[in-house]
């Protein structure tokens, strides 16, 4: 179930209010000048690769801390799940957490290697609605005890985040319809992640991961 609950959180990151409405402005940085499909998505591609092995990186870190924790696990469970439950009650605009800030330099992409450091230029800055569910990710890998699994959830959730942006890259005329639906249901798609997060912190708590 955790895998595809990061899984799933990767997809919703990727519909945020803060992902979606930039998505032509990656691509227009990914296509540069030129028109080919296979540019585009070589370089869309290098900017997956360049977010997913931080983020990969930061799910064995959390893993192998929550596994130097096993003595205390229910305490880290209570904690990782408070946690969760703290994200959704952002996302759904109870609080604000300030401190989600999100990365406002300039990229300029020139090739395959500048699209991987952007990629991980932007997961390291955590823009506000990726930086929910990315600490919702990282708190599972954490109660997962394991480093290994922890580099896992987070390559699941890389993906769920990733694989819709490789298509759209190369599909985004031909998704713009769809797009603009989610846009117009932001309100909603808002209101049942942040519930998503509140169920998934409560089940963090209530049952142990192995």
């Amino acid at each position: 179930m955790q895998y595809l609950v990061t899984f799933l959180e990767g997809i919703i990151s990727f519909i945020s209010p803060c992902m979606l409405p930039m998505l032509p402005v990656y691509v227009m940085y990914f296509s540069g000048n030129q028109k080919s499909r296979a540019h585009t998505l070589a370089n869309a591609g290098m900017f997956v690769l360049g977010f997913m092995l931080i983020f990969t990186a930061l799910g064995l870190f959390a893993g192998t801390l929550g596994s130097l924790l096993t003595a205390h696990a229910l305490a880290v469970r209570i904690f990782c799940g408070s946690v969760i439950i703290l994200l959704g009650l952002s996302y759904l605009g109870v609080f604000r957490l300030n401190f989600l800030k999100g990365y406002s330099g300039e990229v300029k992409i020139t090739g395959l290697f500048s699209s991987l450091v952007f990629g991980m230029i932007y997961a390291v800055s955590l823009t506000p609605c990726i930086g929910v569910f990315l600490g919702s990710a990282l708190m599972l890998a954490s109660v997962s005890a394991s480093a290994a699994k922890g580099a896992v959830l987070l390559l699941l959730y890389s993906l769920g985040l990733g694989i819709p942006f490789l298509l759209s890259a190369v599909l985004i005329h031909e998704l713009e319809s769809m797009f603009d639906l989610i846009r117009q249901h932001y309100a909603g798609i808002s209101r049942i992640s942040g519930i998503f997060l509140l169920i998934a912190g409560i089940a963090v708590m209530i049952f142990p991961t192995r």
